[in-house]
């Protein structure tokens, strides 16, 4: 299972991106679905989650401002983030948890992480 994320950028501060991981690769299923971020200097931290039945959870920094979603017909997952402050500054992974086989047997694989820089 590979993941490519995409999307990251340099944007003013109050601007948008989207981000988007598409998952590729032989498995059965994409259960919950994760974005994290790490900034230099600190420990990566989730950014947001859903779930495969579309269930959603934010960090407390980026409630209304983040939306994820997911289009299991292309196996992508997205993030949309407006209202970008400098410290949302950050190297944007993603991971996905995947069922690989048809005992159920269960795998976790991480993106190679896109670059959003927040600056005026």
């Amino acid at each position: 299972v590979q993941l490519q994320a995409c999307g990251g950028g340099l944007v003013q501060p109050g601007g948008s991106l989207r981000l988007s991981c598409a998952v590729s690769g032989i498995f059965f299923r994409v259960n919950a679905m994760y974005w994290y971020r790490q900034a230099p200097g600190k420990q990566r931290e989730l950014v947001a989650r859903i779930t495969s039945a579309g269930g959603t959870n934010y960090a407390d920094s980026v409630k209304g401002r983040f939306t994820i979603s997911r289009d299991d017909a292309r196996n992508t997952m997205y993030l949309q983030m407006n209202s970008l402050k400098p410290e949302d500054s950050a190297v944007y992974y993603c991971y996905a948890e995947t069922v690989v086989d048809a005992r159920g047997t269960g795998s976790g694989s991480w993106g190679q992480g896109t670059q959003v820089t927040v600056s005026s």
